[in-house]
């Protein structure tokens, strides 16, 4: 049995209520913020969109719920290597999706799912796949974010974080938690639940998903002075209709030492869930009796006090910030997806997203591939400001300057990425998709792009024969590749 966590739980009675009002249950209440009396405009969210996570300054208008990457001039689409086949336009300002399977034989189909401002859109694309047909929507308007969304593919559940930002709110007075929907039917999504949390800008799940991990943004005023950023709140949602936080917050002492700012969690072929944010990428054991090398002992890991297993921060000298958005360590049957194994060892490398917006494209963020080895003793967790332990960097790839790009975007920081066969499609918003030979880290090759003049892209995902291009001002355009 695991200790019981105090719990807040709060449902709403219709999309109407999500977007304006909440009805709180009853029981403690530890995790949320006080009510700060403030009244929540879109202006002062918008206003608020400067507290993303890019900068270390906390600055980047991509990350709020305002326009994302201006650019000063019109030009032609820059295409090569794939071929667009399809569009989805209503799924503007879509920031990601996921695909679930319902049946079998032929009966069988698969739904997209895509998340955005506008709530989550389901789409079939069973019968054509570059013509995805609408069959149903939860529509919660200004709804911010649903980064990453995270599916229980076997309960057929979507797991949507929010962020404080949403519906007009500020990162000091704005609401975060996870909605939690029933998506059985995808003609008819529902509701069946929605836990307020301490943190909302993204939440994924550990565990086969009973259990989430929710962290970001930037932190309130009313959160620890000495933090940096928010850590991440664990969830149990064995329940689904009836989730439980945990107290205590988990990935703490990220950056050198200090709390800050946890983005992102992936968990990769081995069972190992990978923490990034500011001041690097962790990966914890959350299951089974494992040694923990900042303990010095075995003991038995869990969700909620999971077990060191190796990572740290990037060297300074190689990227343009300490800000690491998600990650993807080739390990297991997904091994021969990134650096050559035969080469740089089996589970022995991760390929990480920085996202940073500094004056300059050459300046923002990179794709960062960093060795693992030498960090398995918890140096990771031990780094402080006068004795930094940093991963060794093999490679980085960036979009300033490269074929296809344009030199007129203030927006050019690597985003979310898919991999297949050791390709990355790699999302540089308003510098479109890139598609990355990352065999070999040292030489990262770009065998093809989509970069149209209006890209705001945020994510690229293969399914299939196609790719499918989460562009926030685009909607959803499907790719076939060449190469």
């Amino acid at each position: 049995m695991f200790p019981r966590p105090r719990t807040r739980r709060v449902f709403t009675g219709g999309v109407a209520g999500a977007a304006a009002t909440v009805l709180l249950a009853a029981g403690a209440a530890w995790a949320c913020p006080p009510d700060p009396g403030a009244t929540q405009t879109k202006t002062a969210g918008a206003a608020q969109a400067a507290a993303g996570e890019g900068r270390d300054l906390n600055s980047h208008a991509g990350h709020g719920p305002g326009e994302v990457g201006k650019t000063s001039t019109q030009v032609s689409d820059a295409i090569k290597g794939v071929e667009r086949v399809g569009n989805v336009p209503d799924a503007k300002e879509g920031t990601s999706l996921v695909f679930m399977d319902y049946g079998k034989g032929r009966h069988k189909r698969t739904i997209m799912f895509v998340s955005g401002r506008f709530g989550l859109k389901a789409y079939d694309v069973s019968a054509d796949p570059r013509s995805p047909k609408f069959v149903g929507s939860f529509d919660l308007p200004g709804f911010w974010q649903g980064e990453d969304t995270e599916a229980d593919h076997k309960r057929k559940i979507i797991y949507l974080s929010r962020d404080p930002r949403a519906f007009g709110g500020t990162t000091n007075t704005g609401e975060s938690g996870v909605y939690v929907i029933d998506v059985s039917k995808p003609e008819s999504l529902k509701q069946i639940a929605y836990q307020v949390l301490p943190a909302g800008h993204t939440t994924s799940c550990v565990n086969d998903c009973q259990y989430l991990w929710t962290g970001g943004p930037a932190k309130a005023d009313w959160q620890p002075a000495d933090w940096g950023g928010r850590p991440v709140w664990v969830t149990d949602v064995r329940n689904p209709r009836k989730p439980k936080v945990f107290k205590d917050p988990i990935d703490t002492g990220r950056n050198d030492g200090k709390t800050d700012y946890t983005h992102d969690i992936q968990v990769d072929s081995s069972g190992i869930a990978w923490a990034s944010g500011r001041g690097g990428v962790r990966g914890y054991h959350t299951y089974g009796w494992r040694y923990d090398p900042v303990l010095k002992k075995v003991r038995k890991a869990v969700p909620w006090n999971p077990v060191p297993y190796a990572g740290g921060g990037l060297d300074e000298a190689t990227v343009n910030s300490s800000f690491m958005h998600n990650s993807f360590r080739p390990v297991g049957r997904t091994a021969d997806q990134g650096p050559d194994p035969r080469k740089w060892g089996r589970g022995q490398t991760i390929v990480i997203t920085e996202e940073t917006f500094n004056d300059g494209c050459a300046n923002d963020g990179l794709l960062v591939i960093a060795s693992l080895k030498g960090s398995y003793g918890g140096q990771g967790w031990r780094s402080t400001p006068e004795n930094k332990f940093r991963l060794r960097t093999l490679g980085t790839w960036g979009v300033a300057g490269k074929e296809g790009s344009r030199p007129d975007t203030d927006d050019c920081s690597a985003h979310y990425f898919d991999v297949k066969n050791g390709i990355l499609a790699q999302a540089f918003y308003t510098q479109g998709t890139r598609f990355l030979d990352v065999r070999d880290p040292t030489n990262i090759k770009q065998i093809a792009y989509y970069r149209p003049d209006d890209a705001r892209t945020w994510a690229a995902y293969y399914h299939g024969k196609y790719i499918y291009v989460v562009d926030h001002a685009r909607g959803i355009d499907v790719l076939k590749a060449g190469f």
